[in-house]
């Protein structure tokens, strides 16, 4: 079974199972009060909602409490709220699986973000190695331009040492990405599917740049960016030891 096929089989046991839950607890309704069932159901939604996606959550929690309504609140079998302290239960039980999910769903996010960032900086680290131990200059850019294509996703990514005379996209060195004085939505509507410039320098001295092409919609963050700019400037500490190669292209 592929990654998708594994997300929808999250999502619909997200659906059914607490749903399932709240059923087959009816025949104890009569000897175990409302309260304590809403919170096994919030205690079990909370766990299924921390290994879940954002929108698995709100299933999660929509699931939940459309359960303990249905087969635990006056009038059975229906949507239907009769006392406001019951809608209070639900809205406390929708509100704690929410949350629980949603601060999931960001520590997950955040120790992703930790480990592509020590991958990145590994990147870095690698070829600085190549610069150090003397590596030819020709070795270090074809080196850079397989970085940067794994890095960002790209089609392709080759050094020219001339700028191009049209303006185009422009990878900036405090990682953002600009089109003339257009500001690159690079995380949301992702790269640009026109050759893309990332320059090179050394000591603020331009030394050639990477054109970088990239599939349309190809979303990066601005560490990726970050990342790419200090690839640039291993290739251009490289270029300013060795001297400019007359045919790299």
């Amino acid at each position: 079974m592929g990654m998708r096929g594994r997300q929808w089989v999250l999502l619909a046991a997200a659906a059914v199972v607490p749903f399932g839950t709240a059923g087959a607890l009816v025949p104890f309704r009569s000897h175990i009060p409302n309260a304590t069932v809403a919170l096994l159901l919030a205690a079990e939604a909370a766990a299924l909602a921390a290994s879940a996606t954002r929108l698995g959550a709100v299933i999660v929690a929509v699931s939940a409490g459309s359960g303990f309504d249905v087969f635990h609140l006056l009038p059975y079998g229906t949507l239907t709220v009769g006392r406001a302290q019951d809608a209070e239960t639900i809205v406390l039980l929708l509100a704690i699986t929410l949350v629980v999910g949603q601060l999931a769903a960001r520590n997950r996010e955040h120790r992703l973000l930790a480990v592509e960032s020590a991958y990145n900086l590994g990147r870095v680290h690698g070829v600085a190695e190549m610069v150090a131990s003397g590596a030819a200059v020709d070795q270090v850019l074809l080196a850079v331009a397989n970085e940067l294509t794994d890095l960002l996703g790209l089609k392709s990514s080759r050094y020219d040492p001339e700028f191009s005379p049209t303006p185009g996209p422009f990878i900036e060195r405090h990682g953002a990405l600009t089109w003339g004085a257009l500001q690159w939505g690079y995380a949301t509507t992702g790269l640009p599917a026109e050759e893309i410039t990332l320059a090179i320098e050394h000591q603020g001295r331009p030394l050639g740049r990477y054109v970088l092409l990239a599939e349309p919609g190809t979303k990066v963050s601005s560490d990726q960016l970050m990342a790419a700019v200090a690839l640039a400037d291993q290739a251009g500490a490289a270029l300013a030891a060795q001297g400019v190669p007359g045919d790299t292209a």
